[in-house]
């Protein structure tokens, strides 16, 4: 039974989007707001790292303002391969695949990045955008990682 559950759990941290990592925060004001830079690794793809730049409003900003749940949409992001690069099994439809969500308020808003595998031009884009019920943001940041090389290796081979 133990075996079964910690099966079943591991199973389902490995379908979740996966969690940043900081490696950088640069003060941009008194106010205590920064620019967080977060490194992102696709749960799917192993040899490709992205950088996410977002806006993360300090404590004084949030009571001057009012809007004390809610960070801005803005984002920035870049994709590089960081290794020899292993695909496993992931969407290919034009919808693509989201592989890093976070909150940027208390209830609605999230900070996502999704996956879309361009077939004709061999390529994996990473697009960095914000997702809310109402009053989508048309904030976005785009960033590309060509798979010609000879070293991506498909798990279940190459889509045809």
């Amino acid at each position: 039974m133990k075996r079964t559950l910690a099966a079943l759990a591991l199973l389902g941290a490995a379908v979740l989007p996966t969690q940043a990592e900081e490696v950088g925060k640069v003060g941009v004001d008194w106010l205590g707001n920064d620019i967080v830079i977060d490194a992102v690794t696709d749960p799917k793809v192993q040899g490709v790292t992205c950088h996410l730049a977002s806006f993360s409003r300090g404590m004084i900003d949030r009571l001057q303002k009012g809007n004390w749940f809610e960070d801005p949409s803005n984002a920035s992001i870049a994709c590089q391969q960081t290794g020899p690069i292993t695909i496993a099994d992931i969407e290919l439809g034009e919808g693509g695949e989201r592989v890093f969500s976070e909150r940027t308020s208390l209830i609605w808003k999230k900070l996502v990045i999704t996956r879309i595998y361009d077939k004709p031009n061999n390529t994996l884009i990473y697009l960095a955008h914000a997702t809310q019920v109402q009053d989508g943001s048309a904030k976005t940041s785009i960033s590309t990682v060509p798979l010609f090389a000879g070293n991506v290796n498909w798990t279940k081979g190459k889509p045809e």
